[in-house]
């Protein structure tokens, strides 16, 4: 089974009718796609409220990939609100048990830094995630080339296997050590995470922050060539494991939902059709 999402759900202004308030943006998410990314974890452990009203808005089919809180990845470079490693970990665990209750939970994304290099000490680090983080299905998205360079890729492919690991393959720019080349290995039989970052070689390593810094990196649109050839890298995943899960991240430039239903197209999965008067615009 491949299911189609997006990362998040808040700036995709093409499925929603003028003036939708925000409140009703995942109720009408969830009539185009079954998956989203919720980037909102990232940035701060969610409330259990939150999590239990995204569950209501939702159909009971309707799955999501939380991005693993940024202290628990290494991203966090100031204070910490928490006393120590394993409590923040708990926290986050018990902030999403709802979804993971309900059957909903696709996976945890643990998106690491450019700077989180191939390294024993790092390796002894995501056994100490892995190990924090239980029976939870839980994903690796690496953005330091050092883990494939051809001296290590198949023990780096092992070692996920063998940890229980899911693979979240990109598909980004190759520009540098930052960047990661897409790996076509599954290494969990259950699911397998495909992200779509777009191929913005210039904007990629441009040096910037906040807001600015991601509406240059992630600002890309896929051409109809281009997804057809991922359509058949993402048929042939599908013979390894039971479900891929595929996430369109080039949000900046509104390009990510378009992309998103010329692959369900291509995938003959019969899109949720845009809002009338979007469609009038395009």
């Amino acid at each position: 089974m491949i299911q189609i999402g997006l990362a998040g759900w808040g700036d995709h202004d093409e499925l929603y009718p003028a003036g939708t308030p925000s409140s009703d943006k995942l109720r009408i998410y969830s009539r185009h796609f079954p998956i989203v990314e919720v980037d909102s974890s990232f940035y701060a452990v969610q409330p259990e409220r939150n999590i239990r009203r995204w569950l209501q808005d939702t159909p009971a089919h309707f799955g999501f990939i939380f991005k693993a809180y940024q202290g628990m990845t290494g991203h966090t470079r100031g204070r910490i609100p928490y006393p120590s490693a394993d409590a923040m970990f708990d926290d986050f665990k018990l902030s999403i048990g709802p979804v993971e209750q309900a059957g909903r939970l696709k996976a945890v994304l643990f998106q690491y830094p450019p700077w989180f290099d191939c390294t024993r000490t790092h390796v002894e680090l995501l056994k100490r995630t892995r190990a924090r983080m239980g029976d939870l299905p839980v994903a690796l998205e690496f953005r330091h080339q050092s883990w494939f360079r051809p001296e290590y890729i198949d023990k780096t492919l092992l070692f996920m296997e063998q940890e229980g690991w899911i693979h979240s393959i990109c598909d980004e720019p190759q520009a540098g050590e930052g960047s990661v080349p897409t790996i076509e290995r599954v290494t969990s039989p259950a699911c397998t995470i495909v992200r779509f970052h777009g191929r913005n070689e210039e904007g990629w390593n441009r040096q910037g922050s906040g807001e600015e810094w991601r509406a240059v990196r992630y600002l890309y649109h896929y051409s109809e060539a281009e997804l057809t050839e991922w359509k058949e890298r993402l048929l042939r995943l599908q013979e390894q494991c039971e479900e891929i899960c595929v996430v369109f991240n080039n949000n900046s430039g509104g390009h990510a939902a378009g992309n998103a239903k010329d692959l369900q197209r291509l995938l003959g999965q019969e899109p949720e059709p845009l809002p009338p008067r979007q469609m009038e615009l395009l």
